[in-house]
């Protein structure tokens, strides 16, 4: 079943009906309500200024979710603290740490230590304070890629291509972010010293 593309008068509608949702999504992600507004409205622009790009194969809501994330991507970008990186690693010297903690498809080895009851501690404020300080501490790369796969919720498809990496690369380096922010974790809020 193919979804017939919409005339201007419908567009507008849903565009005006989807907006909220939009909104919504793009706080989440900036956590900037203004960069928020920014980010919807360019989307709400380029929907009326390119209707035709809707060829119709999703919803409507689909093809301005699609949008919104390239433009979420954009603004991330156009913030970004210009950090010099070093030449990409190639995957092929992975910590042996790293493969006694995870499995080859990404889980972890072992159970993690007993962290309570999740559901209260990320009630807490002190919590999300300390999970911004890690996500600062993690290189610029693995933060942004870790971004992307984790709060964007990118392809793994798209964020190689985005990022120029390898899937194993890809795959490496998310191990890693997931390792540091972990660690970083289980030292400065779960109080555990002993990793």
């Amino acid at each position: 079943m193919s979804v017939v593309a919409p005339n201007t008068a419908e567009l507008t509608k849903a565009l005006v009906q989807y907006r909220t949702d939009l909104l919504r999504y793009a706080k989440l992600q900036l956590r900037n309500d203004a960069w928020a507004e920014d980010v919807v409205s360019e989307v709400l622009i380029v929907a009326l200024e390119k209707p035709e790009a809707f060829e119709g194969r999703s919803q409507i809501k689909t093809w301005l979710i699609g949008i919104l994330k390239f433009k979420i991507l954009d603004k991330f970008r156009e913030n970004a603290r210009e950090v010099a990186l070093p030449e990409s690693e190639d995957g092929s010297d992975s910590d042996m740490l790293e493969s006694l903690l995870f499995k080859a498809d990404g889980h972890f080895a072992a159970p993690v230590n007993d962290w309570g009851d999740p559901s209260a501690q990320l009630n807490r404020q002190e919590f999300f304070v300390i999970l911004e300080a890690c996500m600062e501490k993690l290189p610029a790369q693995l933060g942004r890629l870790f971004l992307m796969r984790e709060w964007l919720e990118l392809s793994s498809d798209e964020i190689c291509k985005e990022l120029r990496l390898t899937s194993t690369n890809f795959y490496v380096q998310l191990h890693r972010a997931r390792l540091r922010l972990r660690e970083c974790l289980d030292i400065n809020w779960y109080g555990n010293k002993s990793l």
